[in-house]
């Protein structure tokens, strides 16, 4: 997980170096090129980083002034209990996205969850900070699910021991 989230990390790096840059079709507005896709030109080739386990994956696409990080995080392939608990977790976040800055509110097609980083955020905030913010969110929504998880267990355990106890 440690090579995984360093790959990342220097990826982004690499990706964000963004510039203000207007549209080049609409007259005064500055829009994120990797939303839009509107000229071949401004987009640079999406990277893929997959993790050891087939599972995990992160894509980085690039343009002149935005970069859009998606995430598929591994309790897409775990059991049901796991899955619905990412699930609500990311809705909870995605839908106060705004909180958040750079979270986008709908993630990419097949992924679990995105961020939209634009010259306006590099500007605000730094590089670096925007960089350690997005690898410290995957390690700890990863780690949060596994603690709900184990914290679910616990209590269905202490219930079923409380309930077996009336017929001892």
């Amino acid at each position: 997980m440690k090579k995984y989230i360093l790959d990342i990390e220097r990826e982004l790096e690499k990706a964000i170096c963004l510039r203000n840059f207007p549209s080049q079709v609409a007259e005064r507005h500055n829009k994120p090129e990797v939303e839009l896709q509107t000229s071949k030109e401004l987009l640079l080739d999406p990277v893929i980083i997959r993790s050891f386990n087939a599972s995990e994956k992160c894509l980085i696409e690039s343009s002149i002034n935005s970069v859009r990080v998606s995430y598929i995080f591994k309790f897409e392939e775990a059991d049901k209990v796991e899955k619905m608990l990412g699930k609500e977790f990311l809705s909870y976040l995605q839908k106060r996205a705004v909180d958040f800055q750079i979270v986008r509110r709908v993630p990419v097609k097949d992924y679990s969850f995105s961020f939209l980083i634009t010259n306006r955020h590099v500007d605000k905030l730094s590089k670096k900070k925007i960089i350690a913010f997005i690898s410290f969110f995957m390690t700890f929504v990863e780690s949060e699910i596994s603690e709900l998880k184990i914290s679910i267990n616990a209590r269905g355990r202490s219930i079923a021991s409380e309930y077996m106890k009336q017929y001892s």
